[in-house]
């Protein structure tokens, strides 16, 4: 394992005032959490990855906060677990450090704590700017907060903020969505994560839809969207660096960015996940475990609280790579791939690879394997057909 490669922290905060019928994240609602036994959770599990061997001496590039609702956080929760991490790692200069907060628990002061901590990056989870949207979303906060919210942030000195909104909303018209986007425009952040809305299993939304189906846009309107949001959002100067990211120039997330490119990352708290490259070129992941009260108990007593694992092998681990390298707008870097794992795409996939080449679905251009305009209507599956084929 070489102490050079890129290392990120995922720290996962479940509590929620509300949980919203559409999420699928790992988020409780608790009138009065244990922040403080949470907290001592969390700085056990540090300790414990920062004395495994794969960790050891590697250098944090990125820091995420997320949930759940990290906002809602005490302001000593993050300070305490940034220190603890730079005690048992090193940063590297240029770390980023997020944080997703709910416009709905935006105060001045905890911002200006937040920063004062180390956070240097916000990420608002806004949806829409419509309120019968907001309302069928189930978010507790208006439009307006939302705004408030912004100017919250960037008055507590952040200079790199997102914005989450989400579109294809049952009945919603390009219209009703464009005027959400042109809000956040109007703002301008340096980021835009604009995510289609997706009925995921075992949320009430899908209960939901199992009893009614919802009035859900048709896969040529959801296309619409998609691509019309991506027009209008380069010509805002915002690069669509991934299918559902956009970011000004040099403000791209480098903590997911790392997913992407398949970088090792640490997950702490409950439920949080983690994953690292093994010797043989397989990888090792695991999940911790999802209920708060239980994940407490169990990190202060064994100082980590994993739920479950796996080993993926060679092959399993090209196709994960395959799969989510794929999403980049600049998809993936062949030689780096073939370094990493002693074999090119085009050795590992050669028929598959083919079919989508003639198809046009994918193109090579110069070192890079990347969607077309026409694999991007499809991406899910032309993704999901390199871990298929594994």
């Amino acid at each position: 394992m070489s102490m050079t490669q890129p290392l990120r922290f995922y720290v996962h905060t479940p509590f929620c005032l509300h949980k919203c019928h559409y999420c699928d994240f790992n988020s409780h609602v608790f009138s009065n959490p244990p922040w403080e036994k949470y907290q001592q959770a969390l700085l056990k599990e540090i300790e414990y990855y920062a004395q495994q061997p794969q960790f050891k001496q590697r250098r944090i590039s990125s820091i995420f906060f997320g949930g759940g609702t990290p906002s809602l956080a005490p302001p000593e929760l993050f300070e305490a677990v940034l220190h603890t991490l730079q005690t048992h790692f090193s940063f590297a200069n240029d770390i980023e450090i997020s944080l997703e907060a709910n416009p709905g628990a935006s105060e001045a002061q905890r911002f200006q704590a937040y920063r004062a901590a180390g956070i240097n990056r916000v990420s608002i989870g806004v949806q829409s700017f419509d309120a019968a949207e907001l309302k069928w979303l189930e978010r507790i906060h208006s439009a307006d907060e939302a705004i408030k919210a912004y100017h919250i942030a960037r008055d507590a000195g952040f200079d790199n903020i997102n914005l989450d909104l989400m579109y294809a909303l049952p009945k919603q018209s390009l219209a009703s969505w464009f005027t959400t986007l042109e809000k956040a425009l109007a703002l301008e952040p340096e980021h835009l994560s604009c995510y289609q809305l997706t009925v995921e299993p075992h949320t009430q939304l899908a209960i939901t839809h199992k009893k009614q189906a919802l009035a859900l846009p048709h896969d040529d309107l959801a296309l619409d969207f998609l691509w019309q949001t991506r027009q209008r959002l380069q010509q805002a100067g915002y690069q669509a660096y991934e299918i559902s990211n956009f970011a000004k120039a040099g403000k791209t997330c480098q903590h997911n960015q790392g997913y992407w490119l398949y970088d090792d990352y640490v997950g702490i708290g409950a439920g949080a996940a983690g994953k690292w490259d093994a010797e043989d070129g397989g990888v090792w992941r695991y999940s911790n475990l999802r209920s708060p009260n239980t994940y407490i108990d169990t990190a202060l007593q064994h100082g980590k609280a994993v739920g479950s694992d796996e080993y993926l092998n060679l092959a399993q681990a090209m196709g994960e790579a395959m799969w989510l390298g794929l999403r980049q707008s600049q998809g993936i870097h062949i030689p780096s791939f073939s370094q990493r794992f002693g074999n090119s795409p085009q050795q590992a996939y050669p028929q598959l690879l083919q079919q989508w080449l003639q198809q046009e679905q994918l193109k090579q251009h110069q070192h890079y394997l990347q969607l077309t305009e026409q694999g991007l209507n499809i991406a899910d599956d032309i993704a999901a057909s390199f871990l298929v084929a594994v």
